[in-house]
Formats: C-alpha cells, structure tokens, sequence
C-alpha cells in the first residue's frame, strides 16, 4: 500500500507537507506552522487576526501594556543623570551640586523669568535637586507611584501627567511667590501632581482610597512643617495633577471610559491654565 502523497507549502513550493492550515486549509510546512488552539495557522491568517483584533486597553482608553514602565525609568534616568552632572561640575560634588552652571542657568528664580524671559526655567528646574537626600526621596516617590499610573493612562498620557504637574507646580510658585529673588528646584511638583491625579483615578487604579488620603496627607503634613520646601510648588503641581486626572479619567464617580478626543481637550485646557498664569502674572507684574 503506498502513501498518500502530500502537498507542498505555498509559501516554500519545494517542500512536500501533510499539514494544512485549520482556517484557510492551505498546505504550511514545519516552518510556516504557528501553534493555535486547534491545529496550526499559517502566517498570513496569524498576522490577518492580529490586524481584526482590537488590542485590550486600561479603563481610561490606554492599551494594555506588558513592557516595563519605560516612561518612569526614563524620567528617573534623565533626573539622576543631571543630577550627576550638576554634582561633578560643581565644586563641592554630588552633595551640594547648586555651584555647577547647568544648575545656575537651569533653576527657577521668577525675577530671571520675568526680566531676562527665561520662561524656560519654569520646567527645567523640575529636573533639578540639591543634595542625595533630596534627589533620593523624589525618586523612590516616583518609583512607586509611577509604574501603577503609567500602566493604567498609558505613556503619553502619563508623561503629559507628569509635565503639566510640574509646570503647574513652577507656575504657582512665578505667580504667588513673596520673594521674586528665590531660587526653587526639585521634582517634587511633578510628584505631587502624579498624586493629585491618583485621586480622580482611585478606581480605576482599584486603590484603597483610605491609602491614598493618608499618603496625601501625610506629604502635606511634611510640607507644611519642614523648612525649606516649597509649598507653593507642590500646591501648584498637585492642583494641576487633579485637573489632569479629571481629564482623563472623569470625576471619581464616572465609570465609563472618557473618549480620547475629550481626554485631548483636556488635558490641553490645563495646559491653558497654566499658560494663562504665567501670563497674567507676567501683565502684572
């Protein structure tokens, strides 16, 4: 009795197969075999199915993503790294980096934005911190809160999130500031607005929201007694990151999914705000 002969691959005509694609019934050989739950796919029907399925997304419209937090690593890295310029450029080193130029030019005095227009300050100086213990602190603070925000908004979400907050936080301290000749750096603002909008988004964080509160509040209790830490910025930066979260998320309360064009609007109404802020505060000066 002789075999039945088999088939060729239609992708690879020299090769003879007995296996056939369960969805199409084409001929695949060994190497054109994708697994499936039934038999094997060829690859035409595998990346057909991958185009026709939609991709599942966080509550707040972002794709479900299983890379690493990329944007918190990268804000993280960006921090530290100018924090190490700054330090060995600075004639004091790592623990008292304010001597270095970068940090001269880069950090936020509203006198200087105001005369010299160097508006640029407003976020540069978020990039900024003034010993180890400072730079420590605001980035285990964004190590923890990060991740679990980036993964529910997404990165562009999460990164724009993170820039409006310290813009926020720099805005506050240019407009309400007494002293117009102090200086201010630190990240802090932008962390505190990454909390800010942990509010508006405690549910679909699915965070117990006796946690948060108390994590609130206890940074606010901190900023409010320790000397030297601007409370105008995390004010700022926190209040921002509110409006951003409702942005995105809605109001605690709303469940459904806000469409992205209104996330969009926004988030770039908050962006307004705070443009209009600074200027305002720039026509009155």
């Amino acid at each position: 009795m002789t075999e039945p002969a088999g088939a060729y691959c239609y992708r690879h005509p020299n090769r003879e197969t007995l296996i056939r694609c369960t969805r199409c019934d084409r001929p695949i050989c060994p190497d054109c075999m994708r697994p499936a739950s039934v038999g094997f796919h060829c690859p035409d029907d595998v990346e057909s199915g991958r185009r026709t399925t939609r991709a599942a997304r966080t509550a707040v419209g972002a794709k479900l993503l299983s890379s690493p937090p990329y944007v918190t690593i990268a804000l993280i890295v960006a921090n530290v790294a100018i924090y190490v310029w700054t330090g060995t450029h600075s004639i004091y080193g790592l623990n008292d980096p304010h001597r270095a130029q970068l940090f001269i030019d880069w950090q936020l005095q509203p006198k200087d934005v105001h005369d010299a227009d160097h508006y640029y300050e407003l976020l540069t100086a978020a990039f900024l911190h003034v010993n180890l213990l400072h730079i420590g602190t605001n980035m285990l603070s964004l190590a923890i809160i990060g991740p679990p925000l980036e993964a529910l908004l997404g990165r562009w979400r999460f990164g724009a999130l993170y820039l409006l907050s310290a813009l926020g936080g720099s805005a506050a301290i240019y407009a309400f500031s007494s002293n117009v000749y102090g200086t201010t750096v630190g990240a802090s603002g932008a962390i505190f607005g990454l909390f800010g909008a942990a509010v508006p988004l405690v549910r679909k964080l699915s965070l117990d929201p006796q946690w948060l509160i108390a994590v609130v509040a206890f940074n606010f209790v901190v900023t409010f007694s320790v000397h030297n830490i601007s409370k105008l910025g995390h004010l700022g930066g926190f209040a921002t990151g509110v409006l951003a979260g409702i942005a995105i998320g809605g109001l605690p309360r709303v469940r459904e999914r806000i469409a992205l064009p209104v996330q969009v609007a926004g988030l770039s109404g908050v962006a307004v705000a705070v443009a209009l802020v600074v200027v305002l505060r720039t026509a009155t000066w």
